[in-house]
């Protein structure tokens, strides 16, 4: 504290940005203001009220920094920059803001259309962020059924298939102007900005153009366009003479905050985004709504030439100064029947994230709280291993092991295990010793599970526990009978039956089939390469050496028939004639004979 107070002696009176930091010496709160004595200082006021956020950081504040600025507008901006580079703990930020992809048109001599979730300084144009994944490529796909740019990423010398299925314009091959290709690039951008009157307006000239110079192939592909253009613009729904502009609402529910955003453009709603924000949840509309804007417009291209808001806003002038845009909080008519809109939408967003949430939460952790007091564990399961044995008569005998955690599965713990002690006579019970013993004998202390998972019946989880007890190990293990979902345990001769439709017998199910799918995959591989091998072993030249490089460099029978004879010729044994002899061994296999096989077939 004593750093601080002499810190805060030497304060500047002018515009900047004060940044925060704990006793690591990481900056955990950005801030900016118009007079950075006085506003840093009101931090450190004992009799100042200050919301429980701020008490907490308050409390991890070993030092402090400040930045001067030349003025608001500027401190502004430094504000954004720093708090999308550093990610402080304590202020409000767009959640998983990182992972929101853009649309962007590439800054390239015959420009693309891509998805991107990266912005760079590369003069390429970027549109978003986006919310839904799933959307925008849809979007991007609709874009390029009707904007027939080009998406490969290196030119071609001749046209390709999608110049022919008319999905691009073959640019490469010289089919068209680099100015009319811009002018269609152009077209994308004013759609995607929603201004499509202006893009219809464009392309009617254009098609009008290049048929008076005779050029109707050129003028054909701008009327398709257009008329594609025309259909969207036909379901979107007027709802005023509105302008182009962009309407705020807000929800706040528990500890969550949801911002949605309203579209409009030429007085239609083109669509709307939904986001959820971090520690947000103890401030005021007005802050969290400016916090917002600052970030979210940072990110995004602006085309509304004014923004609807539910409430005022802190540094309303300032950020009208630095977007170059016009706030207005309506109180009547179109306009705050759009932010209304905006805010019932956000409701409705956040209340069905936090039902979504609930039932989630009660397959997966409330279903190992329930499983812990019907099976009567000493400790809740929040960490399960389930084991599964395949065999296919007795032949490539295999184990899976899936491991859950609080309910959900955790693949990267996922292992399989080719049994060795049964040796083509099957014996599930000598498999489940095995199998148990390979997993714990070894095994780390923190990493044993909470409970251990048999998929069968008394006989199975006698075997586990065979080698469990030998072991030392004090798991509870239990085993789940494939028929009438009846759960054996130790020392207990009656088995236990969950409640029909609880969400732990359910969760006893999901974990009992993903151990069985697992197996069953594992299995399924083991045979096809057991498979392989056998067909490759008919095949002249094509030893056991040459096998295993070929499993090696290819890994599946359906790459080693596809493989081409200049690849197969890579593996470092193959030689060319025992590559021909494989190409033409799949090839009769397929029906399909060389010239020489046909006239010896004859």
């Amino acid at each position: 504290m004593n750093l601080i107070e002499e810190k805060l002696k030497t304060l500047p009176e002018n515009p900047g940005v004060y940044l925060m930091k704990n006793s690591d010496g990481k900056i955990i709160y950005v801030g900016k203001a118009k007079i950075l004595k006085n506003r840093v200082r009101q931090y450190f006021q004992k009799n100042k009220n200050h919301s429980p956020k701020v008490l907490a950081m308050i409390k991890k504040i070993s030092d402090f920094e400040t930045i001067v600025t030349s003025s608001e507008v500027e401190a502004l901006i430094l504000e954004c920059n720093l708090i999308k580079k550093f990610r402080p703990k304590y202020n409000i930020s767009l959640k998983d803001d990182k992972n929101y992809p853009f649309l962007k048109i590439t800054a390239e001599k015959f420009p693309r259309i891509v998805i991107t979730r990266k912005k760079f300084s590369d003069g390429g144009k970027y549109f978003g962020p986006y919310t839904n994944s799933a959307a925008i490529k849809e979007t991007l796909e609709l874009l390029r059924k009707i904007f027939p740019l080009r998406t490969c990423k290196n030119f071609q010398k001749r046209p390709c298939l999608e110049f022919h299925i008319k999905r691009c314009l073959a640019p490469c091959a010289e089919k068209i102007s680099e100015e009319n290709y811009f002018e269609i690039v152009k077209s994308v951008e004013n759609f995607l900005s929603g201004k499509t009157h202006e893009v219809e307006k464009n392309l009617q000239e254009k098609m009008t153009a290049a048929a008076d110079e005779l050029n109707f192939e050129l003028a054909a592909k701008f009327r398709d366009i257009l008329l594609s253009v025309k259909k969207i613009s036909e379901k979107q729904k007027i709802i005023s003479d509105v302008g182009d502009l962009d309407a705020i609402g807000i929800y706040k529910k528990n500890s969550e905050v949801c911002v949605q955003i309203f579209f409009v453009r030429e007085g239609k709603v083109l669509g709307r985004e939904s986001f959820l924000l971090q520690n947000a949840d103890d401030e005021e509309d007005s802050k969290i709504i400016a916090e917002f804007i600052k970030q979210y417009y940072n990110l995004s291209k602006i085309s509304a030439k004014e923004i609807l808001l539910p409430c005022e806003i802190e540094d309303e002038k300032i950020l009208s100064e630095w977007l170059g845009i016009k706030f207005l909080k309506p109180v009547r008519g179109v306009k705050k029947s759009l932010v209304e809109m905006a805010n019932e939408n956000a409701e409705k967003f956040l209340l069905e994230k936090i039902q979504r949430e609930e039932i989630q939460n009660a397959q997966t952790f409330g279903a190992v709280e329930e499983l812990k007091k019907f099976l009567n564990l000493p400790i809740l399961p929040k960490k399960m291993e389930c084991f599964d044995i395949s065999h296919f008569q007795g032949a490539e005998t295999v184990a899976s092991m899936v491991r859950f955690k609080n309910g959900i599965p955790d693949k990267k713990n996922y292992r399989r295990f080719k049994i060795n002690s049964t040796e083509g006579k099957p014996d599930d019970f000598l498999s489940m010793r095995e199998v148990i013993f390979r997993r714990y004998s070894k095994i780390s202390a923190e990493d044993l599970p909470d409970l251990i998972v048999i998929d069968g019946g008394i006989g199975q989880l006698n075997s586990a526990l065979e080698i469990i007890h030998e072991l030392n190990l004090k798991i509870p293990v239990i085993s789940l009978a494939k028929q009438f979902e009846l759960i054996f345990v130790e020392k207990k001769s009656e088995p236990i039956e969950l409640p029909r439709g609880s969400q732990s017998l359910f969760l006893m199910q999901r974990i009992r089939d993903e151990a069985h799918r697992f197996a069953i995959t594992y299995h399924r591989k083991l045979r096809r390469k057991r498979n392989l091998e056998s067909e490759l072993d008919k095949i002249s030249g094509i030893g056991k050496k040459r096998r295993e490089e070929l499993f090696k460099k290819f890994g599946s029978i359906e790459k080693i028939k596809s493989a081409t004879l200049e690849e197969l010729l890579q593996v470092p044994s193959m030689n060319k004639i025992a590559a021909e002899n494989l190409k033409k061994f799949f090839r009769k296999q397929e029906g399909i004979y060389y010239f020489d096989d046909q006239k010896s077939k004859n």
